[in-house]
C-alpha cells in the first residue's frame, strides 16, 4: 500500500529526522516537506489523498490550533496530527478540540513517536501521557467556554486579514488566490478558518463582520 505524508515544520533538521522515521518505520513511500502552514495547505490541495499531515504549532502561518480545525474541514480524510515542542496542556486540549487526531510532544522518543503515529493510522486518537494530570477545573473551561466574537475581540493573522478584506470586496476564491499568490485550496482553508473565528456560517456574514473589523 502506497502511503503519503506531509510534514509542516520550519525546523529543517527535525523535518529530515521525521521523514526518515516515516519512511523506515511506517512504510511511507512519499514524504513531502514544507516550512509553513500555507505551503502545507497548498501541497494538500495538490495531494488530497495524503494519509497523514503533521503540523508544528510554532511555524509561519500557524497562529493557533484553530488552523487544524480548518484543515480538517477542507481535507476530512487526512489524519492531522500536531507534533510540537509545547507541553502546554491548553495547546493539547485546543488541538484535540479542533479535530486533531493526536498531539505528540517533540520530546517523545523515536519509538514513542512511531507508536503514536501507528495508533493514529490505525484509527485511534493519541493523547500525551502528561495530559492525564489535568484536573477538571483546568480542562473543562478550555473545551467548553465559547462566546460569539465581536469586531473588537477577534484576533486575526495578517494573511487572514488579507483574505477577509478581499471577501469584503466580494472576490471569489479564485480571485483571492490570484491576488495573494496562493492556491485555491489554501484560500478555502483560510476562508473556513475565518468563518469559524468570526462565528458566521457563510461569506456574506464574514463580509458584514469584516466591515467592522477592518475599519
Amino acid at each position: 500500500m502506497l502511503r503519503t505524508a506531509i510534514i509542516a515544520d520550519d525546523d529543517e533538521f527535525f523535518r529530515l529526522a521525521l521523514a526518515a522515521l516515516l519512511s523506515r518505520n511506517l512504510d511511507f513511500t512519499r514524504v513531502i516537506e514544507t516550512m509553513s502552514l500555507d505551503e502545507a495547505l497548498a501541497r494538500l490541495s495538490e495531494c488530497p489523498e495524503a494519509d497523514l499531515a503533521l503540523f508544528d504549532l510554532k511555524m509561519p502561518g500557524m497562529e493557533s490550533a484553530a488552523s487544524i480545525g480548518a484543515v480538517r474541514e477542507c481535507f476530512p480524510t487526512v489524519k492531522a496530527v500536531v507534533v510540537s515542542a509545547s507541553s502546554d496542556r491548553r495547546d493539547v486540549l485546543l488541538a484535540l478540540e479542533a479535530g486533531a487526531h493526536g498531539y505528540v510532544p517533540k520530546t517523545a522518543s523515536a519509538a514513542e513517536l512511531v507508536r503514536a503515529l501507528g495508533m493514529i493510522l490505525d484509527g485511534g486518537i493519541y493523547v500525551p501521557s502528561f495530559l492525564a494530570d489535568v484536573g477538571k477545573s483546568e480542562a473543562t473551561p478550555s473545551l467548553v467556554a465559547r462566546r460569539e466574537p465581536t469586531g473588537s475581540d477577534v484576533s486575526l493573522t495578517r494573511r487572514q486579514r488579507d483574505v477577509l478584506a478581499l471577501i469584503v470586496e466580494g472576490r471569489s476564491n479564485k480571485e483571492i488566490a490570484l491576488a495573494l499568490d496562493l492556491s485555491e485550496g489554501t484560500v478555502k482553508v483560510h476562508v473556513a478558518a475565518l468563518l469559524r473565528l468570526l462565528g458566521v456560517s457563510n461569506r456574506s456574514g464574514a463580509a458584514v463582520v469584516g466591515l467592522r473589523i477592518l475599519q
